[in-house]
C-alpha cells in the first residue's frame, strides 16, 4: 500500500470515537481528592477543608481540575489482536506499525474546565479521533501526528471540559550511512528536561553537584520542581538552600513498559521525602525492585547519566534497614 492509499486510510479514522464512553467507577470523592492533594503537595483549603471550602465561591469542597482525567482511567488492559479491535485508536496504531510506523511518542497535552466538579458527580467521557497530520518530518523519523479530543461529561451530560493530546507515530530514523559497519552503537541518551528562566538555577546546581530546594522568601515553604509563584503565599520571591540529600521513600512505581531508549528497565521511580521537608522524583539504584521498600531510607548522589547530562539518584541508606512494607 502506498502512502496515498495509507492516508484514505488513515482520514477514514477521522471523527470516529475511539470506542463505549469511558464511565467514573466511583462518584468524586473526598478520599481520592486528598490522596490527589497529598501527592501533588497541594493544600488548598478548597479541597481539603469543608469549613473553609463553604465560605468561598464554590459553597463547598471542589476537585481540584487536574484531577479531571484521574475520575475515569482504566488500568493497563492487555490488547490482543483481533480484526476489529474495539478501540479505533489502537486499530489506527496497528495499521500504521504494519506500515513501518513502529514507534510513538507523546507531543503535549491541553485540557480545558468548564466548572470544578463536586464530590457526588459522576464523570464520563468519550474520546474522538480529531485530526490526523500528512507525513511529517522531525528528528526522531518521518510519521503521522495523530490528535485525540476527550469530552468529560457530568451525571446530566452537561460537559465539565475536555483534553486533546497529541502522539507522534514515526519510522525511527535509521543510523548514518557512513558510520563504520563494524562500530559499537552509542548508547542511545536519557530524554532532556526542558532548561529555562525558572529553572535553569536548579539545573545548574545539578552539574556543580548540589541538590538545591527552592524556598519562598516571603513565608519560608518549600517547593519542588521548581516555579515562578509560591502556591502557599503566591509571593514572587524565593530564595534556595542545598539539600544534604537524605529521605525517605513516600511512593514508587517499578517501570516494565515500555522500555524507552537510554533507560534500563525494570526501572524503580521514586517519590522521595527529603528531610529537609519537600519531595523529589527520581530513581532508585542499587535496590532489586522485589526489595524496594516504602519507608526506607535514601541518599542521593549527583551523577553523570551521559557525557552531558548529570541526574540526582538515589540508593538505600548505609547500615539502614528495611522500611514498613
Amino acid at each position: 500500500m502506498g502512502n496515498e492509499a495509507l492516508e484514505r486510510v488513515l482520514k477514514s479514522y477521522l471523527g470516529q470515537e475511539i470506542g463505549p464512553p469511558d464511565l467514573g467507577r466511583d462518584p468524586v470523592n473526598e478520599p481520592m481528592i486528598r490522596q490527589w492533594c497529598d501527592a501533588m503537595g497541594d493544600r488548598n483549603p478548597a479541597y481539603l477543608d469543608a469549613e473553609q471550602a463553604a465560605k468561598t465561591v464554590h459553597g463547598g469542597l471542589v476537585a481540584p481540575p487536574t484531577m479531571l482525567q484521574a475520575w475515569i482511567l482504566r488500568g493497563i488492559e492487555l490488547a490482543t489482536p483481533a480484526a476489529e479491535p474495539r478501540d479505533k485508536q489502537l486499530g489506527l496504531h496497528q495499521v500504521l506499525s504494519e506500515h513501518g510506523y513502529t514507534s510513538v511518542v507523546a507531543t503535549n497535552c491541553a485540557q480545558h474546565y468548564e466548572r470544578y466538579l463536586h464530590p457526588g458527580d459522576r464523570v464520563s467521557a468519550t474520546t474522538v479521533i480529531e485530526s490526523i497530520s500528512e507525513e511529517k518530518a522531525t528528528a526522531l523519523g518521518i510519521g503521522y501526528f495523530i490528535n485525540t479530543r476527550t469530552v468529560f461529561s457530568d451525571q446530566h451530560g452537561e460537559e465539565v471540559g475536555s483534553m486533546v493530546f497529541r502522539v507522534l507515530k514515526f519510522k525511527p530514523s535509521q543510523p548514518a550511512a557512513s558510520v563504520a559497519a563494524d562500530a559499537a552503537p552509542s548508547r542511545p541518551r536519557r530524554l532532556r528536561a526542558p532548561r529555562g528562566h525558572d529553572n535553569g538555577w536548579w539545573w545548574d546546581g545539578i552539574d556543580r553537584g548540589e541538590l538545591l530546594i527552592q524556598r519562598c522568601g516571603a513565608c519560608g515553604v518549600l517547593r519542588h520542581p521548581p516555579r515562578p509563584m509560591c502556591g502557599s503565599c503566591q509571593s514572587l520571591e524565593w530564595d534556595y538552600l542545598v539539600s544534604k540529600g537524605s529521605g525517605t521513600l513516600y511512593s514508587y512505581v517499578v517501570l516494565h513498559h515500555p522500555q524507552i531508549p537510554g533507560y534500563d528497565f525494570p526501572l524503580v521511580v521514586g517519590l522521595v521525602d527529603l528531610d529537609e521537608g519537600t519531595r523529589i522524583v527520581s530513581n532508585v539504584l542499587d535496590c532489586a525492585p522485589e526489595d524496594v521498600r516504602i519507608g526506607m531510607r535514601l541518599e542521593a548522589s549527583i551523577e553523570a547519566v551521559d557525557e552531558e547530562l548529570k541526574l540526582p539518584m538515589f540508593r538505600p541508606a548505609v547500615g539502614s534497614g528495611r522500611g514498613e512494607g
